[in-house]
């Protein structure tokens, strides 16, 4: 890619955030984030002139790359600190993931279809982003890694798996949609103490079903 390909590019990132900020993210961390990873990276060529429209796109198996502005709105609602421990369900192209990387958090992201998680692991070391993935059955979670600060389902349930509730660390919070396999609500999960969650729901979405011992 040229010089005047790298430009252009930052231009149409800059392009995006102002588009995520007319409606309305205000995370001035998670807007930056996105504004320096690259999304055209993860995509095939193809979809090169339209990597950073508000659309999701195919990755392969069955699988989508989430529109910016889910990715966004989830990501705010992790309220990323520096240094949170995150457990990331799903995997795919590897972008939420290197979006919560960018903001100091340690990922640790599970991928069950073994040709994607192959794909994204070999693509993720080449391209330098920190995250720690694991082939696996993302609604048991890794209870040898728990207590996360944050966790974060980038598809859609039935409910939310008991594993990813008792690996939420007190205090932290847990972004999942959940419903059925045409539209779901995106809830957010606080955990107050070590038997008490409390629960928000917020506006409707629609993403690839969460397959698994606990999903679909």
């Amino acid at each position: 890619m040229t010089l005047e390909d790298n430009f252009r590019q930052q231009g149409l990132r800059n392009q995006l955030i102002e588009t995520l900020k007319q409606k309305g993210i205000t995370s001035d961390a998670v807007l930056e984030a996105m504004k320096s990873v690259p999304r055209h990276w993860f995509l095939d060529t193809v979809f090169l002139e339209k990597a950073y429209e508000d659309v999701a796109f195919p990755i392969g198996e069955d699988q989508t790359i989430s529109h910016p502005f889910t990715v966004a709105f989830m990501t705010s609602l992790l309220e990323i600190k520096k240094r949170d421990k995150v457990l990331e369900i799903g995997t795919g192209s590897g972008y939420q993931g290197s979006v919560l990387s960018k903001m100091g958090a340690k990922v640790y992201s599970i991928e069950r279809n073994k040709v994607l998680y192959s794909k994204t692991k070999k693509f993720l070391n080449l391209a330098g982003f920190q995250l720690n993935t694991f082939l696996g059955d993302g609604t048991l979670g890794l209870p040898q890694y728990a207590p996360f600060d944050k966790i974060i389902v980038t598809a859609g349930g039935p409910n939310i798996p008991q594993a990813l509730m008792e690996q939420l660390a007190v205090g932290g919070l847990m972004v999942i949609p959940v419903g059925d396999k045409n539209t779901q609500k995106m809830i957010r999960i606080t955990r107050v103490s070590a038997q008490e969650f409390q629960r928000e729901e917020l506006q409707d979405f629609r993403f690839v079903p969460l397959l698994g011992e606990d999903g679909w």
